[in-house]
Formats: structure tokens, C-alpha cells, sequence
């Protein structure tokens, strides 16, 4: 057994889990299979993967400014609270898998769904599924929150047995949730090749529906007439600088230079007095932002070009007409400038108004902002919503989010009783929330419900499709 789980192991934490290896690892293999020169296949891995890991800098440095600011309003105001970010509840996700004995699911079980998504594509005329989930990195969060929902709240499964359903309903998700983004997806992009693997691909789906309802496509933030002087601000680095002035401008007073140069806080990246003055600091911040903003739409541009032509070897030889589902960072490249500031403005907003009333109303469980899904969630949502129904969908769309995944969350952290921390992106609130609720209270045949609910979905998709060449393909049907 140890002979097949070996190379197996060494593939999942070294290439399955490293999304920007694992890209590049796809380019080569589809550039090979479309015949391409030694040299060109070289040149397309090395692309592919620097551009991977330049959005991997991008998204990292915009991570890792707005977490010490996180951290000091916690200590600020004495919360002792769950944060809602992926990263705090993987964190929490494993401290509940471990008391419970069961810390190794989560890895067996990615495995397991990574191979189910694989055998849902293969089979792909039989499950209507077109998207092979390529996001690592967010399938070892997203394996370990599963593996609470599935061996908490179904109680018999906490056998091994359980890994096996963990790795089946991860791998469903995976693979029925991505294959939902592909309408949208290519017609955001103009037809680039690529789906959503990400944590808000329901999300998605849904707000490409419902956004024309909110407005028109035709008043998108492109096309949204400003005073002559407020024209800089269709300028992305401009907008996304001078918001981020006014926002890190007013918490960071409101913080104080003494919270933000506690130690803790200063070896995670925050003000140190007695190398920089505090407006400098605040100016410093406001502007990286905008430089990891920048630096993570280089990097989308330089990996997309690269596994949308390669990934076409891999669709023609080896799962034919399926698609990769790549980081929600990727739809950033289209559509308005300035709806990724916008998301991440009227989402944060949305929060803000949610945590207050968490606080205005005594719940026992209290959420601080997290900014994966502030703005990795809410910013991809305003894009898509732009794109559909103009600047007022992306406005509203991402406010409602912005709500959601805070009283939802708040919700689902007292069902899996965690400690520290949620993930709260907007699919892991739904549909994972009401997932959860069926476990608990229908046990495994709530389980076996959601399984045949996820497989359903694909179908509805195909049969609505009038053209049905034209679903394989993933062209756009109005």
C-alpha cells in the first residue's frame, strides 16, 4: 500500500497543493500533447508558473498588509471573536478535526476529490461536468472545513468510511460548483477558456442571473460619467490608492500609533515609531495595496494567456472539452477596472453593518472582518455584476454579500462549534450552511440528498442549454 500512497503523498503536497507547479505542470503536458517545440513547451511552463506565483505575490502581499490592521482592532476593542478567512479556519478546521482523532481525513480525502473530479469530467456526457478544479491551495482549506461538516454532524460516518465520503462530497463540489461559472465566466472573458475554482462559484452563477435585474450592462463603472476631475479615478492604481488612503486613513487613526506598534503587530508588518513616522506609515500601507493590486493583475494576465492555449491540448487528447477552474483572481483581468475597488468597498461595507448589529444585539458569537473573503469574494462578485447590470448591481450584490457571509457565519461557527475562526467566504455559507443543517438532522441520508442535489445540477444546466454542442463548448446561450 505504502508503494501507491508514496508518489501519491508527493503529489499532493508538492505539485496539487502548489497551484502555480500544478499550472505549470498543465501547460507542459497540454503544450506536449498539441505537439508544440521543446523550447516552446519550456518557455510556456516557465511563463505559466512565474505568472502563477507573481498573482501568488499579489494576493500574499495584499493578505499580509490588511491582517496587522485585523489583529489591532481585535486588541483595540477586546474582541474575542472568530475571524472569518480562510486561513483562520483551516486553522480552527484542523484544531476540531484533531480533538476529534481525526486531523489525517483531510488530506486522504483531497485526494479522493481531486480523483472524483477527474471521473466526473471523463464521464462528462453522462454528468453534463466540464471543469477540472485546479486551486489547490483552496481544496486543502475547503477539505478540511468538509471534513468538520461531514464527521461532526454525521456521527456514524466518523469511521473510515468518513474519508471516503469527505473525499466524494469535496469532489462533487469541486467539479458541480466550477462547471456552474463557465457560462459566466466566458462571457465575462470574451471566451477565454477558463471557470472559477475558487470559494464563491455559487455565488457566482447566482449574480450573473440576477444582476441585469439591478441594472443595466450598459451603466457599468467603465462607462459611469464622472466630473472631469474625478476622471483620474477610472485610472485603477489611482482609485485603488486614493481609497485605501481614506480607508487605512481612518481605522489607523482611529487605532492609534500606539496599538499599531505593539510588537506582536510590528513583527507581522505593522508601524514601528522608531523607523518611520505614523502618517508616513499610513501612506506607506495605502500605497502597497495598490502595488499588490497592480502586481496581482500582471501575474493573471501572464498565467491565463499561457493555460488557456495549452489547456487546449489537454481538452482535445485527454478530457475532451473540459475546462480549467483557476483562481477567482483571474476574472480581475476583465471587465471594469475599478469594480474589483468597488466589491471590496460596498462588501466591507455590508460587514461593517452586520458585525454591528451582531454587537447592538448581544450574539454569543461575534465576528471580526476577515479580508480573504472581503475581498477576494465580494471584489469577483462586483466584476461579474458590472459585467451583467452595471455599477448599481455591483454596488448592491456586494453589500448583500458583505452581510451574509457575516450573520451566516456566525451561524455556521456555533453549528461546528470552532474556535478562532471561520472560513466566510460566501459558498461556505451557502450552500454549506444549509449542507450542514441536512447532516445533523438527517444524518447520512441528508448526506446522500446533497450528493444527489449537487449531481442534479449539471443536468438542469444541460437540458436549459438550447444548443447542446454549444454547452460542451461552453459558448454563451442568451
Amino acid at each position: 500500500m505504502d508503494i501507491f500512497l508514496a508518489p501519491l503523498n508527493w503529489f499532493s503536497q508538492n505539485i496539487l497543493q502548489n497551484p502555480a507547479f500544478f499550472v505549470g505542470l498543465l501547460v507542459l503536458i497540454g503544450y506536449l500533447l498539441l505537439k508544440k517545440p521543446l523550447h516552446e513547451v519550456f518557455a510556456g511552463f516557465v511563463k505559466a508558473t512565474v505568472g502563477y506565483l507573481i498573482l501568488n505575490v499579489g494576493a500574499g502581499g495584499l493578505v499580509v498588509t490588511f491582517r496587522p490592521i485585523l489583529v489591532a482592532l481585535a486588541q483595540k476593542f477586546n474582541l474575542n471573536a472568530a475571524v472569518i478567512d480562510p486561513y483562520f479556519g483551516l486553522a480552527a478546521a484542523n484544531a476540531k478535526l484533531d480533538t476529534m482523532g481525526f486531523i489525517s481525513v483531510a488530506t486522504t480525502a483531497l485526494l479522493i476529490g481531486f480523483g472524483v473530479n477527474i471521473l466526473l469530467v471523463a464521464l462528462r456526457k453522462i454528468t453534463k461536468i466540464r471543469t477540472l478544479f485546479i486551486t489547490g491551495h483552496i481544496m486543502v482549506q475547503q477539505a478540511a472545513t468538509i471534513s468538520v461538516f461531514v464527521l461532526l454532524l454525521i456521527p456514524q460516518l466518523q469511521n473510515t468510511w468518513g474519508t471516503w465520503a469527505v473525499g466524494i462530497i469535496c469532489g462533487l463540489y469541486w467539479a458541480v460548483s466550477s462547471n456552474m461559472t463557465v457560462e459566466a465566466t466566458q462571457r465575462l472573458t470574451g471566451g477565454a477558456g477558463f471557470a472559477i475554482g475558487h470559494q464563491q462559484q455559487f455565488a457566482i452563477w447566482f449574480v450573473d442571473k440576477v444582476a441585469p435585474y439591478f441594472g443595466k450592462k450598459e451603466e457599468n463603472l467603465d462607462n459611469l460619467k464622472l466630473p472631469s476631475f474625478l476622471s483620474i479615478f477610472h485610472d485603477t492604481v489611482v482609485a485603488s490608492a486614493t481609497l485605501m488612503l481614506v480607508f487605512f486613513g481612518v481605522i489607523l487613526s482611529v487605532l492609534g500609533p500606539e496599538i499599531m506598534s505593539n510588537t506582536e503587530l510590528i513583527t507581522n508588518g505593522a508601524y514601528n515609531p522608531d523607523k518611520q513616522a505614523f502618517f508616513m506609515y499610513v501612506l506607506q500601507t495605502s500605497l502597497t495595496f495598490s502595488v499588490y493590486l497592480f502586481i496581482l493583475m500582471q501575474g493573471v494576465r501572464m498565467f491565463v494567456s499561457e493555460l488557456t492555449n495549452a489547456f487546449q491540448g489537454i481538452s482535445n487528447k485527454l478530457l475532451p472539452g473540459s475546462f480549467p477552474a483557476v483562481d477567482v483572481a483571474a476574472s480581475y483581468g476583465f471587465g471594469s477596472a475599478n469594480a474589483v475597488l468597488s466589491g471590496f468597498t460596498f462588501g466591507l461595507i455590508g460587514q461593517l453593518v452586520t458585525i454591528a448589529l451582531l454587537v447592538i444585539f448581544k450574539s454569543p458569537i461575534l465576528i471580526i472582518t476577515g479580508f480573504v473573503p472581503v475581498f477576494f469574494d465580494n471584489a469577483a462578485l462586483a466584476v461579474y455584476a458590472d459585467k451583467r447590470g452595471g455599477w448599481k448591481a455591483a454596488a448592491i450584490l456586494s453589500f448583500c454579500s458583505g452581510i451574509l457571509q457575516v450573520a451566516l457565519g456566525a451561524i455556521a461557527v456555533g453549528l461546528l462549534q470552532l474556535s478562532g475562526g471561520y472560513h466566510g467566504n460566501i459558498d461556505l455559507v451557502i450552500p454549506w450552511l444549509p449542507f450542514g443543517y441536512l447532516f445533523k438532522y438527517l444524518g447520512i441520508a441528508g448526506f446522500v440528498l446533497v450528493c444527489l442535489f449537487l449531481l442534479v445540477i449539471p443536468q438542469l444546466q444541460y437540458r436549459k442549454a438550447k444548443d447542446k454542442e454549444a454547452y460542451y463548448k461552453g459558448e454563451v446561450q442568451e
